[in-house]
């Protein structure tokens, strides 16, 4: 093991709480921050970007 490393999943879990937590932040600064159209501005880009993909075939021998 590597020095300085833990090996306990509780203290694993604080610090994926830890990071939950800050996600959850910026995701509540980026609501108040961003105005709705702003928020349908970024969605339609992301939903344009996604149509002008290729379609990706997913065969039964590739799972």
């Amino acid at each position: 093991m590597e020095e300085g490393k833990v090996n306990n999943p509780q203290t694993s879990d604080n610090n994926q709480v830890d990071s939950e937590k800050s996600h959850v932040e910026s995701t509540s600064k980026f609501i108040q921050e961003t105005s709705l159209d702003k928020m349908h501005e970024i969605a339609e880009a992301a939903r344009m970007k996604k149509l002008m993909e290729p379609p990706k075939w997913i065969l039964p021998e590739d799972i």
